[in-house]
């Protein structure tokens, strides 16, 4: 897109932002690493390795108050084990105190493949007691595709064959138990035995009855087959990589805002009804950049989808970004100022990496703007130097909410803003 266009885009879609006075990204770079450094070794990852192994009955244990005392009793849900097993892989990857965190990986690997994997029907089951007792034992996409993103980055950190080999046994479950050779994409939901669940049970993470295919779990399908896939080079992979870039750039996309909604009935048409005419802000920044890393992993330009990247960024920025205050708010309905005003530890995060990767594709100074005005939020209302980690949320008046860590919030989303973050800055601050 020409850059007049882009300026007629941004006008038409109310883009106001008010810059932080053009830094160059090397300049950035060389200011904030350092920083961002410090949060990832000492406030994240230290955190976890202190609190976060359950040495009686394997796992983590993911249920701290703000002030990161243990709530109990608390569960263990496959999403955010698998998550935990994912970030000490990728920080040992990444270098960071790697013979810790490999050892924290393997202690959570070795839970999901004792305790959280079916060995009758394959699969994770959902939802386990602290002690490693299933209690809700459903097969979910959004569940499976992180146990997948788990073991997958285990293994490209490890080299341990076995592990690449019960990626692929997964990766080929779910290719014969919920792909969806018509419509594309996957069904979603099923029974411990992989059968159609009854009319009106409980879906774990939608609101909705009838059989669905959700925005969300494809978008985490996409980021854990783009990790199996550079771990497996298998072909099927990469095409069912390519797949849910279609999914996550046509499918799910409303063009007339642009913007992303969640719930589609199984041939994706858009269910629209009530709050499911909602944006999510932070969805569709976390989409923005896991589109153009699946791209890049396929071999794909992402440039083919900058006008959608750009479309896409503006509206959360016209209707999810606080001028005043920073940071992003969480969602809110079409065309209007966002409703819910909340802002939550993985929508800034995610809004990190996409303003960094939008720079990078476009060398335009506006999105480091909102990467820097985003971060400095973060740093003034998120990080949690006393007690450790990220706090949940902030209100629209400021106050601090929900726990430390749960079934729904580990180290992964901060925990990955950052590593990715720190790659683009710190390829910047070493260019001669």
């Amino acid at each position: 897109m020409i850059p007049g266009i882009i300026s007629i885009l941004c006008l038409c879609l109310g883009w106001v932002f008010e810059p932080t006075g053009g830094q160059n990204l090397r300049a950035v770079a060389r200011e904030h690493v350092p920083r961002l450094q410090k949060v990832l070794s000492e406030n994240i990852q230290d955190f976890w390795l202190k609190n976060g192994l359950d040495r009686e009955y394997g796992g983590y244990v993911i249920s701290f108050d703000n002030e990161a005392r243990m709530i109990t009793p608390y569960t263990k849900m496959i999403v955010t084990q698998a998550r935990q097993v994912w970030l000490h892989s990728r920080l040992a990857r990444a270098g960071y105190k790697r013979d810790e965190n490999l050892k924290a990986a393997a202690h959570g690997f070795t839970f999901l493949r004792e305790k959280m994997w079916d060995t009758r029907n394959g699969g994770f089951f959902w939802e386990l007691d602290a002690t490693g007792r299933p209690i809700r034992t459903n097969k979910h996409l959004y569940g499976q595709s992180f146990g997948l993103y788990a073991i997958s980055e285990y293994a490209l950190a490890t080299g341990d064959s076995k592990a690449m080999d019960w990626a692929k046994e997964l990766f080929q479950l779910l290719e014969s138990r919920a792909h969806d050779s018509r419509y594309t994409g996957y069904n979603e939901f099923f029974t411990a035995d992989w059968q159609s669940v009854p009319e009106g049970t409980d879906n774990y993470i939608a609101r909705a009855s009838a059989p669905v295919k959700l925005y969300n779990t494809h978008l985490h399908l996409l980021e854990s087959i783009t990790t199996f896939y550079r771990a497996s080079k298998l072909p099927l992979a990469r095409t069912r990589l390519l797949e849910l870039i279609e999914i996550e750039t046509n499918k799910v996309v409303r063009k007339e805002y642009p913007l992303c909604t969640d719930v589609h009935h199984s041939d994706w048409t858009p269910i629209l009804e009530g709050d499911y005419a909602m944006a999510s802000y932070g969805h569709d920044l976390e989409n923005i950049w896991l589109v153009m890393d699946a791209c890049e992993a396929a071999g794909v330009k992402p440039e083919k989808y900058r006008t959608l990247f750009e479309g896409l960024f503006a509206y959360s920025l016209k209707y999810g970004f606080d001028n005043e205050k920073g940071g992003f708010f969480s969602g809110g309905p079409f065309n209007q100022p966002a409703t819910n005003r909340n802002k939550v530890w993985w929508a800034q995060s995610e809004a990190l990496v996409a303003s960094l990767w939008m720079h990078r594709l476009t060398g335009e100074q506006k999105y480091l703007d909102v990467f820097l005005r985003t971060w400095n939020f973060i740093d003034r209302n998120m990080i949690d130097w006393e007690h450790g980690e990220w706090r949940d949320t902030i209100t629209a008046e400021g106050q601090v909410r929900g726990p430390k860590a749960s079934i729904w919030k580990a180290g992964y989303h901060n925990g990955r803003a950052m590593i990715e973050c720190l790659a683009v800055l710190e390829r910047a601050r070493n260019q001669n």
